[in-house]
C-alpha cells in the first residue's frame, strides 16, 4: 500500500474514532476541522496527519465556543414613539 493511500486510510480512521469520542458538537467540529486540515497540510507540505490533528483541534474548540450575543434581525420595523403630553390630552 503506498504513502498516500496509508495517510488517507489513517485519516479517515482517526476522524471516526473521533467522531465516535465526543459529543455531536465537538464531533462536528473536530471532523470539519480535520478533514479541512488534512487538505491543507498536504497542499502545504504533504503532511495530512498533523494537518488533520490540528484542525480537530481548532475545529473542537469552535464548536465549543459559546455563541456571540445574537443581533436583532435587520427586517424588524422600528417601534413608533410614544404620544407626548399634549396628545395624549387632546383625546
Amino acid at each position: 500500500m503506498g504513502n498516500t493511500m496509508r495517510s488517507k486510510l489513517l485519516v479517515i480512521s482517526l476522524a471516526m474514532l473521533l467522531a465516535s469520542a465526543g459529543s455531536a458538537a465537538s464531533a462536528k467540529g473536530c471532523l470539519k476541522g480535520a478533514a479541512v486540515g488534512a487538505v491543507g497540510g498536504y497542499f502545504i507540505g504533504h503532511h495530512p496527519l498533523i494537518g488533520a490533528a490540528a484542525g480537530c483541534v481548532i475545529g473542537h474548540h469552535l464548536a465549543n465556543k459559546p455563541a456571540s450575543t445574537p443581533h436583532p434581525p435587520a427586517n424588524l420595523p422600528t417601534p413608533l414613539p410614544a404620544p407626548s403630553s399634549d396628545e395624549k390630552l387632546k383625546t
